[in-house]
């Protein structure tokens, strides 16, 4: 019975009980008087009680009227209370974002300094940051918001790219000294090469896009964090495919140097993800917006 009950029906009836008049209610709503006999028609039959004695010159609230309308009236109240909360918080700048990341330099730096600026201009936002790498599900997990690098499969989610990062393919000056230069892309699986989770390297040529190469490569030393594989290459373990972020420094320095100079590995977009919902709340649309405006800015300024 209480599926089929409509809502509409109930409001109506409070509102005639509030008014004491079916014309006075009908005026308000902007409907007929015939219109909203019908509605209280069809609610005291599917409750199977009288709610309003009514003639053609007056009416009143049964008891049960009256009993069902003080209920009625609360739990109206408190869904008026509860949707001017809603709205409120939507548009106020204020609650959690939950937040998963890529770590190393790029979550840990990048990604966290901007966290940091956005924190002191909305203190009453708050922010949890996560770096577990697996592939997480924005709702199972309860995530708002992801950062991820590398192409994405179609997930139906909203991918806002921040920037490409290039990647580059370096060795220390003292383990090329020994091991010499490799020549061509072809000659790595000569080499000790220091590698992540990615077991084949795609290259191609600076001068020609369309020459591609995908090379099966091997190592001594296999490890997931950038910052053990950079320590290990500047240490003179092998030959390092890393993000030109992680090591400008050590570029600079020349403790790595490029291994190709014809050779590059394509770039790697680094996306902001989100589900589509346009009723998102205002810290999401307002931190979204501040992290895409400083990576244009981060990029302009040359810094990836």
């Amino acid at each position: 019975m209480e599926k089929e009950i409509n809502l509409a029906d109930i409001k109506t009836f409070v509102l005639i009980a509030q008014q004491g008049s079916f014309t006075k209610a009908a005026e308000i709503l902007g409907c007929s008087r015939s219109h909203l006999s019908k509605q209280l028609n069809q609610l005291e039959a599917q409750l199977g009680v009288k709610l309003i004695a009514r003639t053609t010159r007056s009416q009143r609230l049964t008891d049960l009227g009256k009993q069902f309308f003080d209920s009625c009236l609360t739990s109206l109240q408190g869904i008026n209370q509860a949707v001017a909360a809603a709205v409120d918080n939507a548009q106020k700048l204020q609650g959690n974002i939950n937040i998963n990341s890529v770590g190393g330099i790029i979550g840990e730096e990048i990604i966290c300094s901007m966290i940091n600026d956005f924190l002191k201009q909305y203190p009453d936002i708050t922010i949890n940051l996560d770096f577990s790498s697996q592939r997480v599900d924005l709702i199972e997990d309860e995530f708002d918001l992801v950062f991820r690098m590398g192409e994405l499969q179609d997930s139906g989610l909203i991918a806002r790219k921040l920037m490409d990062i290039p990647i580059d393919t370096l060795a220390s000056p003292a383990y090329l000294q020994q091991h010499g230069y490799p020549e061509h892309p072809k000659a790595l699986p000569d080499h000790q090469c220091i590698t992540g989770s990615i077991n084949h390297w795609h290259f191609f040529h600076k001068n020609d896009p369309q020459m591609q190469v995908e090379i099966p490569i091997k190592g001594a030393f296999r490890c997931k964090s950038g910052r053990a594989m950079l320590n290990s290459a500047k240490a003179g373990g092998g030959i390092i495919r890393l993000p030109r972020l992680y090591c400008t420094s050590e570029i600079d320095k020349q403790q790595l140097i490029p291994v190709f100079t014809d050779w590059e590995i394509p770039s790697t977009p680094f996306f902001l993800l989100y589900q589509q919902d346009k009723f998102q709340p205002a810290r999401l649309r307002t931190f979204i917006n501040f992290v895409v405006n400083n990576f244009a800015d981060y990029t302009r300024r040359g810094e990836c």
